[in-house]
């Protein structure tokens, strides 16, 4: 039996008929099957007019108006062809455990198809979970990511491929459950024509199985997964696995149950709000479980809570993230990865999480991957964690491994390095290594990875000039524009840097920014380049300022500058150093009072944040004195008396103070 390949549905017309009314289908009783919703087209209501009954045997059909995800070029179609010769494989030949043991850790050795085909021709004799084991492993290594196999070629010309198929066909009926549906999930992952023989017979026996109503929670969650794949969420046989599923009660699930079920909605089945709750049940269970979850576990279902959108399950977020503090040195690099995914993504941190991670990624930064490295430090700067010995070690393991990142990691690496304006002990060497990556790859930097990698530069102080003005040309304008649209946080980085070249980098002579692509603010919702002052904290000193200077009207809140950025509080002097009424013209001196609050700090440290930093640097550039009135002090002072004391010593430390 061979294996061809079918391109496009005008192959089905030719050959659907003949499988579904073969005696193999006719005969195998009457049972409720879903078939691919191919039959719902105006070509097969063709083919199917006039047949009787009888004709039709006692099959139920289960049919949508889905088009199935089989149905495109490159799935792969089981040959009848009984010329097919090859070395005969027993699947019904009772292995040992030690033999079965030894065959799969064989198996998941290999590291290319054709590996695990040449170990198939020596295996004469395979149990049934093995011969389904051989369809996933060749699915590990064949998919391609993009719904298609990287070497079909390799499966369509192997002999022993076709005898397993053929034998998995032919003794389907006396194989395990697990291993009927785990051979039908093998062959949905390999993008096997439905319509084969095998599919067929396979989505056949699985029904079977159904009916009994003994099925495993995981063979119901790989069977609903493979009915998932060949019919869509409306099949009449996903909705009784499901339905099954639902009725073993989750609150004695344990944690393999817990997370085979969690993988199963996540694949798609639970889009759109379905089966919520079963979720509340699961999330609910998980809780109970949480401290005794591995950290392959723990991974798992912080992914699937992602993909499950399971925004109100933040007491599991805690309960995992809690038990992740006991697994760092153990997760898996992908573990690793995906568990600070998800904390990023419901914006949670832990002091403990943070401190195992300061004694685990120093050594190890040289050798984790570097996905996983960039995750630790996006993590990081998402959370506004200031952890010097993590960045240090990075940078310095930067330095050796920079040709083993991504473009899109470096620029997320020193992008978090810029949220939380530190500068690493290795910088200099960082910085020339960061410049020589630009040199040798600029042309593989999506647009946007480089505008955030050469911002965050800048809120470090760094200027890469050469590079900067490439920004400003057109043809990168251009580009931005067509990856993904300019938006507003994007046009107030062009304009940050547009400003900060101008401003400390006097001899640039490059291409300016355009003024119709600068903005007016860099204060808006959301993500913006300046963190809003904290409400409470300013009705604070604006009080203290009030007993300071003797009336509201002596200074301003909330000025907006013709540079773009917002004043906390502004106060004008005369030559003499007398305050000014705020609507006052005529200038000599103003005074910026920037109150912050703990948001324009570091979270777990008194380090003010990059771009509060650049702000500040800036405004005494452009003249401005810049006071800085930080919430750590503030909050210590006691009564009007130190209140007002403090904010004149801040405001004129060189004056006395006139008693109103």
């Amino acid at each position: 039996m061979a294996l061809t390949v079918l391109h496009r549905v005008h192959v089905l017309k030719k050959v659907a008929v003949p499988f579904l009314f073969s005696p193999a289908i006719l005969n195998a009783g009457e049972h409720h099957v879903c078939i691919p919703s191919i039959w719902t087209s105006p070509v097969c209501h063709q083919l199917l007019r006039g047949r009787s009954p009888s004709e039709l045997g006692r099959r139920w059909l289960c049919i949508t108006s889905r088009e199935p995800l089989f149905l495109v070029s490159g799935s792969i179609r089981l040959s009848r062809d009984p010329s097919v010769a090859g070395r005969p494989t027993s699947l019904l030949h009772r292995l040992s455990s030690d033999e079965d043991r030894v065959f799969k850790d064989r198996l998941s050795s290999c590291t290319s198809s054709r590996q695990v085909l040449r170990l198939l021709r020596s295996s004469p004799h395979l149990s049934g979970a093995a011969a389904a084991s051989v369809l996933h492993q060749l699915a590990d290594l064949e998919q391609n990511g993009t719904g298609g196999l990287r070497d079909p070629d390799t499966l369509l010309s192997d002999v022993a491929l076709s005898e397993l198929c053929s034998r998995l066909e032919k003794e389907s009926a006396e194989l395990e459950d697990e291993a009927v549906i785990q051979a039908l999930q093998g062959c949905t992952r390999l993008y096997l024509d439905p319509w084969s023989h095998l599919v067929v017979r396979l989505v056949s026996e699985s029904q079977v199985r159904l009916d009994r109503g003994c099925l495993s929670i995981g063979a119901l969650c790989s069977l609903a997964r493979a009915l998932f794949v060949l019919e869509g969420p409306n099949c009449a046989m996903l909705a009784q696995a499901i339905s099954q599923l639902q009725n073993k009660d989750p609150a004695h699930w344990d944690t393999s149950q817990l997370t085979a079920v969690y993988s199963m909605l996540a694949s798609g089945l639970a889009e759109g709000g379905r089966y919520q709750d079963l979720l509340n049940e699961m999330n609910a269970r998980a809780l109970s479980l949480a401290p005794k979850m591995d950290p392959l576990t723990v991974s798992e279902t912080f992914g699937a809570l992602v993909t499950l959108s399971q925004a109100q399950a933040l007491p599991l977020v805690i309960a995992l993230c809690k038990q992740a503090v006991r697994h760092v040195p153990n997760f898996a690099d992908a573990e690793l990865a995906m568990v600070l995914s998800a904390l990023m993504h419901y914006g949670h941190s832990d002091h403990f999480l943070v401190k195992e991670l300061e004694r685990h990624v120093p050594k190890t930064a040289f050798t984790t991957h570097p996905e996983t490295v960039t995750k630790v430090m996006q993590y990081f700067g998402r959370r506004r964690i200031f952890s010097p010995p993590v960045f240090d070690a990075v940078a310095e393991s930067f330095v050796y491994r920079a040709d083993e990142y991504a473009t899109g990691q470096v620029s997320r690496q020193i992008a978090a390095l810029g949220v939380v304006g530190y500068v690493p002990q290795e910088a200099g060497r960082l910085f020339r290594k960061v410049e020589s990556v630009l040199s040798a790859r600029f042309s593989q930097f999506q647009p946007r990875a480089l505008l955030e990698l050469l911002h965050a530069c800048t809120l470090l102080q760094r200027y890469p000039l050469n590079f900067v003005s490439k920004v400003f040309s057109p043809y990168f304008l251009q580009q931005l524009q067509e990856s993904s649209g300019m938006d507003r946080v994007m046009l107030a980085q062009l304009t940050q840097l547009y400003m900060t070249v101008k401003l400390e980098c006097p001899f640039y002579d490059g291409p300016r920014l355009l003024p119709k692509l600068r903005v007016k603010s860099f204060l808006f919702p959301g993500r913006s380049l300046e963190t809003p002052v904290d409400p409470h904290l300013y009705n604070t000193v604006k009080t203290g300022l009030v007993d300071l200077l003797g009336a509201r009207s002596y200074f301003a809140s909330r000025v907006l500058t013709p540079y773009c950025y917002t004043l906390d509080v502004e106060i004008k002097l005369d030559e003499e150093g007398y305050v000014l009424p705020a609507s006052h013209d005529e200038v000599y001196k103003r005074i910026a009072l920037c109150i912050d609050g703990p948001k324009r700090f570091a979270a777990n440290a008194r380090q003010l944040l990059g771009k509060e930093a650049i702000k500040q640097r800036h405004l005494q550039i452009l003249g401005y004195e810049v006071v800085q009135i930080p919430y750590y002090e503030f909050e210590k002072l006691k009564g009007k008396a130190e209140t007002v004391e403090y904010l004149h010593k801040k405001i004129f430390p060189h004056s006395y103070r006139l008693s109103w």
